[in-house]
């Protein structure tokens, strides 16, 4: 098999040899027919001269038959030369006949020295071998970019001048050694320098062609790219231009070439241009500008050139161009766009300032005045359950509002972390005492625990609070019987940090599982129903997805319809420093005044200050009324007060106007008197825009009994307020 195999491989070579070695033969026969027939003229004389310059040697009937013959041989050798140089269309046995009939003409050559030298006299013999070795020279001289031509044209002659001198003794020379050898040694310096030329010549030949086939490949690339290439002296002349000006610009590539280096540059830009490319002249390298131009029919066109000075004698730079109008017009479409997106979010924010303070000024009343009633004594039960109720609705509209503004400050990215020691587990049972009264009175228990790891940790524990609120409202919402339960697991994640999981599992409805991966988006909630059975904005999930995803970390839930679910959340906090955990963050009496106060109110809606006045009334707090910005300052230019509670939307002045006045006529008694924002202006841009202005805090409307009496506390038991003020800033 294996033999058989080796014949079939070995025909195989054979067959891919043979059209190889045709080829080699057809190209050096049509190289030879190229070489004699470009020299016919010249030995068409060259047998002239001879017959004319041998007639003394021999009689006129020899030279005149040899000159007969060698024309008729040479017209043969034409009219065959002709079909293999002309056409290049012709088959192998016509190159074969070119062939014989240059080896016919050599022969004729030949066989002329061949008569002289047997004629006897040493004249005929010189000019015999003078002949021979000139017919070799010039033989491969005529045919030397062709082997086979060399061969046919000196080989052959060679071998036939040796063979005549051999074989028909002269009777003048006994002894042929030495000039056989003087013969040999002739053809040896003759073929050496014959090989020479040959590959000299094919080495040429090959780089020639290279060169060209390199320089119609750079003509094809330079020719046909978009981009306009251009070459230019470092004095300004061009020197070449793509023909592609000519599409891109209008300009034929010689007129632009004959034109100034920078006419065709808008004007605006021609002097920026132009000094950055002498800057780039004189330092080198490379260099990308864009800048505008001007199209043949005055167009105004926008082009990018990448600049390259070239290295060489003398140096030259390199231009490649491309028009970026497409570009350009895409950078005008974005930068609009951003412009209008910037004027959508800036109206958004504008709108939810101004709703966010029309609802909440009307709630800071409905709030207020609904938790002083239910507390009444003059009013009946019946009465008092009404007010409980206005306050608890008030209480739900107003979470609606927190919650569209949390989600607002998240997606605006406005919401800033404050970390501080905190314990998870004692935060979860804080925030579960917010609710257990609402478990009791549905019968559902309510368990918190721990696993792992405990202690105090470095984190936003307001932020926590709030996430978790949010999942034991939900639980609470959605489970009408069993139990609710908080799981706070701690594991360590290496010497300085914990990984911190909180669970919060019901036994309430459950969520479908094509709905349960929707319930973290904004709007959305598990069931259409579920909002006219339960209400709810459907922000609260997504809130804290967002809040925890701030906080770096991750957020998710499982569920079964009929038996519950479970939320979680999971963080990676530092462990915080031993001793700094202070008292967890549940809800105190409120602090009462601890000396008699005389306090400013800048409020232009009466109701706002009667609730107040109402909330205060039971304290020794002396009360001064002012409707506007300008009766409040006036106020502080009459009276020394303890703490001024200033309104910021007011008519005639507003507050922060008003705040900047108290504060310049401050300056010159050296007093300062602390300034609380009381007003419905909550989003942090706005709180910040308040302390900018002088103010030492910010009170957010709907104000409650023990957020006022806490903001009160604070400022009129500080000795230093000014310190406190500097505190506040920096936080």
């Amino acid at each position: 098999m294996r033999g058989a195999a080796s014949g079939s491989g070995e025909a195989n070579d054979d067959m891919k040899l043979a059209p190889r070695v045709s080829r080699f033969l057809d190209d050096g026969l049509d190289e030879m027919a190229d070489n004699t027939s470009h020299g016919l003229l010249v030995r068409c004389l060259a047998m002239a001269l001879v017959a004319a310059i041998l007639r003394p040697l021999l009689s006129w009937k020899i030279c005149l038959s040899w000159l007969a013959v060698m024309g008729a041989m040479e017209a043969w050798a034409w009219i065959a030369g002709e079909t293999v140089f002309r056409t290049r269309r012709t088959s192998t046995a016509a190159r074969l006949h070119h062939l014989a009939t240059v080896l016919a003409i050599s022969g004729g050559w030949m066989a002329l020295g061949w008569l002289l030298w047997v004629s006897g006299s040493a004249e005929g013999a010189v000019c015999a071998a003078i002949l021979w070795l000139a017919v070799i020279f010039l033989g491969q001289n005529y045919s030397q970019s062709s082997p086979i031509g060399v061969v046919a044209a000196g080989g052959v002659p060679a071998g036939a001048m040796l063979a005549a001198v051999t074989f028909s003794p002269h009777p003048l020379f006994p002894h042929l050694g030495p000039i056989l050898t003087v013969m040999i040694l002739a053809i040896v310096l003759c073929a050496d320098g014959a090989a020479r030329m040959l590959i000299d010549r094919r080495r040429f030949a090959k780089a020639g062609e290279e060169l060209a086939q390199s320089e119609a490949r750079y003509r094809v690339l330079a020719d046909n790219v978009t981009d306009i290439i251009g070459l230019t002296r470092l004095g300004g002349e061009r020197l070449y231009i793509s023909p592609s000006i000519e599409q891109a610009l209008g300009y034929a590539p010689e007129d632009f070439v004959a034109a100034s280096n920078y006419d065709h540059i808008h004007a605006d830009d021609r002097e920026a241009v132009t000094r950055r490319m002498r800057a780039l002249v004189e330092r080198g390298g490379r260099e990308t500008i864009e800048y505008r131009v001007l199209h043949k029919n005055g167009q105004v066109l926008w082009v990018e050139t990448s600049f390259t000075v070239a290295a060489g004698e003398p140096p030259r730079t390199v231009s490649v161009t491309r028009l970026i109008d497409g570009r350009k017009a895409l950078e005008r479409e974005l930068k609009q766009a951003l412009e209008r997106a910037e004027a959508a979010a800036a109206a958004k924010s504008d709108f939810l300032a101004n709703m966010t303070h029309e609802l909440r000024t009307p709630l800071n009343a409905i709030i207020g005045f609904s938790g002083l009633l239910r507390t009444s004594d003059a009013l009946s039960a019946q009465a008092a359950r009404h007010a409980a109720l206005i306050h608890d609705a008030s209480g739900s509209l107003l979470e609606v509002v927190n919650s569209v503004l949390d989600f607002s400050k998240l997606e605006a990215g406005a919401v800033e972390l404050d970390c501080r020691p905190f314990d998870p587990l004692v935060e979860s049972r804080a925030v579960a005492a917010l609710v257990a009264d609402q478990a009791e009175e549905k019968g559902i228990a309510l368990k918190v625990s721990g696993e792992g790891e405990g202690g105090a940790l470095m984190g936003d524990a307001p932020r926590i609070r709030q996430v978790l609120l949010n999942f034991l409202s939900n639980s609470l919402k959605f489970t009408k019987e069993g139990s609710i339960g908080i799981m706070v697991r701690q594991q360590a994640d290496g010497p300085e940090s914990r990984i911190v999981r909180i669970e919060v599992s019901d036994s309430g409805i459950g969520i479908e599982p094509d709905q349960l991966a929707m319930v973290f988006e904004r709007f959305t909630q598990a069931d259409v129903s579920v909002s006219r059975r339960f209400g709810g904005t459907g922000l609260g999930l997504a809130i804290c997805k967002r809040v925890v995803e701030l906080m770096g970390g991750a957020i998710g839930a499982r569920s079964m319809v009929a038996e519950g679910s479970v939320f979680w959340f999971e963080l990676r906090l530092p462990v915080a420093e031993a001793g700094a955990l202070q008292a967890p963050g549940t809800a105190l009496a409120s602090p009462e005044p601890e000396r008699p106060l005389r306090l400013l109110l800048a409020e232009d809606l009466a109701v706002n200050r009667e609730l107040v006045q109402a909330l205060l009334a039971p304290f020794d707090v002396e009360i001064d009324m002012a409707k506007d910005g300008v009766e409040a300052v006036e106020a502080v230019q009459r009276t020394d007060y303890d703490l001024i509670l200033l309104d910021v939307q007011m008519p005639v002045m507003d507050g922060l106007t008003a705040a900047r006045r108290i504060r310049r006529l401050e300056a010159a008694s050296g007093r300062r008197t602390p300034i609380i924002a009381m007003t419905a202006n909550v989003l942090h841009e706005q709180v910040q825009k308040c302390l900018e202005a002088g103010m030492d805090d910010h009170l957010g409307k709907p104000i409650s009994p023990a957020s006022l009496l806490e903001m009160i506390a604070r400022w009129t038991t500080v000795e230093t307020p000014a310190a406190a003020s500097a505190e506040r800033l920096a936080g």
